[in-house]
């Protein structure tokens, strides 16, 4: 499952391996000193000896740094890196993903405009789509784990498509190649979130995406530490057909258009501008990301298969499984199955027992992290959705969202014995 040919973008390096790639970038973009990782650029102003130099980075016929709230050498160097991860043209770093897919969306749509959504986004995404409704942009969600469901939503105002690899937490997987294929011939932008796969089970390049989203908090950060988020241009889309535009941004080659709109317009003016100390610590944590995922998919698997047969256990949703619906595509696009998943218990067991009842395993609403973590869904991230709507994106009130660390996989499944062997009720029901 592991993944050759990896191209390091901006180097002329040629086929090395992910984590070689990811491991040598900063050097190989040149730091000071020799150092091994890019150093950490704190200052928010950048002077210049000759005001032209500066009027020419101002202006964008120069390469520069003009103010922190912009662009920062250390976010610079995390940028290349995400850029070569993703195998991409150009990426723009944010304080959070949320920040991320926020500025994306304001800087690409205007009034009017038509959006296609996935129905199982994670909740925070689906508020932010639901904000964008009540400001004049029509939005449809749809079950994307049918192509088909998405091109009956299409009309003529549709710019976006927006979907995630694997949902959060009941693991549908949209249909990224089907999706792709609609999207491409009418020059609508399609947006990919790849934080529940990251980079290294995954590149939506590969399907069509336009620009890919993630969370850099998540995997590829991957130990809690550091809040960032990125979009992604694959180089694939032509903005020179997307009618929002400023005309001040079309310069040069019209596939990097969008990627300059969504800085200047999304971080520039918005201002959701990720930390140089926080943009150094997402790049170090970048560097372990296969070896993390390698580590995370196998406990993950491991722990639902456990699960799926146990009594008390109702079902177990995780792409890995053969009794997933899209298993077999999970399968063919992805090198590995990710490290979160969801399970129901069987009727007569108490959700909050069996989570109050783990040792191992911490109560906590992040994910992608190095430790194993786990919440009650429905009661937490889902919760301001109501009653309804949750029960038309399948998540039961008892279901538990697991975050796989990388923990001994013996710990975590003796974990959940215990805790299963605490709680009351036989599962047989």
């Amino acid at each position: 499952m592991t993944r050759t040919g990896f191209v390091f973008f901006g180097t002329g390096m040629k086929n090395q391996g992910f984590t070689t790639t990811i491991l040598h970038g900063d050097r190989r973009r040149g730091t000071e000193f020799g150092a091994t990782h890019a150093a950490v650029h704190p200052s928010v102003a950048f002077g210049y000896e000759k005001t032209k130099d500066l009027v020419r980075v101002f202006q964008g016929d120069m390469p520069g740094y003009v103010y922190g709230r912009q662009h920062n050498p250390t976010v610079t160097a995390l940028e290349a890196k995400v850029t070569a991860m993703e195998e991409g043209a150009a990426t723009v770093c944010f304080a959070t993903g949320m920040a991320a897919i926020s500025a994306m969306l304001w800087s690409l749509l205007k009034r009017g405009d038509h959006v296609v959504v996935s129905s199982f986004v994670f909740g925070n995404t689906n508020s932010l789509f639901n904000s964008l409704a009540e400001l004049g942009c029509e939005v449809t969600f749809v079950d994307a784990t049918d192509a088909a469901n998405v091109e009956a939503a299409l009309r003529p105002a549709t710019r976006m498509v927006f979907v995630e690899t694997i949902a959060n937490p009941r693991t549908q997987v949209a249909d990224l190649e089907g999706i792709g294929r609609l999207c491409a011939p009418r020059n609508i932008v399609y947006v990919v979130d790849n934080t529940m796969t990251s980079p290294a089970l995954f590149r939506p390049k590969a399907v069509g995406a336009s620009l890919i989203v993630n969370a850099l908090t998540k995997y590829i950060g991957g130990h809690g530490n550091a809040l960032g988020g990125a979009i992604t241009a694959t180089g694939l889309y032509d903005w020179a057909a997307y009618p929002h535009i400023n005309a001040g941004y079309r310069k040069g080659d019209s596939r990097g258009w969008g990627m300059t709109q969504i800085r200047k317009k999304g971080l520039r003016d918005a201002g959701g501008t990720l930390a140089a100390t926080a943009a150094h610590d997402i790049a170090v944590g970048a560097e372990t990301l296969a070896l993390r995922m390698a580590r995370t998919n196998s406990n993950a698997l491991a722990v639902a298969r456990f699960l799926a047969a146990h009594p008390k256990v109702a079902r177990v949703h995780h792409p890995g499984l053969p009794d997933h619906p899209q298993h077999a595509r999970a399968a063919r696009l992805f090198t590995g199955y990710g490290g979160l998943f969801s399970f129901e218990l069987a009727a007569g067991v108490d959700c909050f027992d069996l989570l109050d009842a783990l040792r191992v395993v911490i109560l906590s609403s992040n994910l992608g992290d190095t430790r194993t973590l786990a919440l009650p869904a429905a009661h937490t991230i889902f919760f301001e959705m109501g009653a309804e709507r949750r029960a038309s994106m399948g998540i039961a009130d008892s279901l538990i969202r697991v975050s796989v660390g990388i923990e001994d996989e013996a710990d975590l499944i003796e974990d959940f014995a215990q805790a299963l062997a605490a709680c009351k009720g036989s599962g047989a029901a």
